[in-house]
């Protein structure tokens, strides 16, 4: 495995760290912003990746820059479980939904860090990250009640979480949108939680300018077309409570 820039002008740099599960575990990615001394780590992961994780991120960051910033895109443990070993060795703060503020410690969050773990408003929020405005966006129900993606808009970079979450490719860019498809529709008809939820996100999504599209699973989306491609097919499936028939096939009679 090794860290791949997907955006760098120097002063702003966008990783991805591709994959340090294995096993049972689910594929999953975690990202790096750094923008001059200051860095945001995204969804860092559960505790079997954590050293690995770790020591790659204070590797590029190197002596000249800083964890700023830890982002909890909703509570599922691939993304928040080691959190406590974050807070700990490093003087971040963490940002997760208020939603989960109370629940986030029972993965073992000590006393000594509690205060670092931050809310964030339902309706979202913006981070300075040393002069970089990220913005914080709220994804209620795709697929957590209290879910945020996160938008960098120096490298046009929308980070959707598991919205855009592919199984079972190798890929890491998507090539052929419709070839692609099979990789995420079961996730996406079971995991996101209604269309109208979809379609919301579509539109709030579609006033950004937006290059690339770097879900937490599998491959991402590179280019406007492509982008809008996928944008497309999220506010035409019907997912969640749409197939509740399929679940529980007595109330269909």
């Amino acid at each position: 495995m090794a860290s791949i820039n997907l955006f760098d002008t120097g002063n702003h740099k966008n990783v991805l760290l591709e994959d340090f599960s294995g096993g049972l575990a689910v594929q999953a990615n975690q990202h790096l912003i750094i923008h001059g001394a200051n860095a945001m780590l995204l969804d860092p992961g559960g505790h079997k990746v954590y050293n690995r994780v770790l020591s790659e991120t204070l590797s590029l960051l190197g002596p000249h820059a800083k964890l700023r910033y830890l982002f909890l895109s909703h509570q599922d443990p691939d993304i928040v479980a080691a959190v406590n070993g974050w807070l700990m060795t490093t003087d971040a703060e963490a940002y997760a939904s208020k939603l989960w503020i109370r629940f986030i410690p029972h993965f073992g969050l000590d006393r000594l860090v509690e205060e670092r773990l931050r809310p964030i408003p339902d309706q979202g929020m913006d981070l300075d990250l040393g002069g970089c405005p990220l913005k914080i966006l709220p994804a209620h129900f795709l697929h957590s009640p209290g879910n945020f993606q996160v938008y960098d808009p120096v490298a046009k970079i929308l980070y959707s979480g598991d919205l855009g979450a592919s199984l079972g490719t190798e890929a890491r860019i998507v090539e052929n949108f419709d070839g692609h498809v099979q990789h995420m529709e079961g996730f996406h008809r079971r995991y996101m939680a209604s269309n109208r939820a979809m379609r919301a996100w579509g539109a709030m999504v579609r006033r950004l300018d937006i290059e690339t599209i770097a879900p937490q699973h599998g491959a991402m989306f590179q280019g406007r077309e492509m982008c809008e491609r996928f944008i497309a097919w999220c506010e035409a499936l019907p997912c969640g409570v749409d197939l509740i028939d399929d679940l529980y096939p007595q109330a269909a009679g």
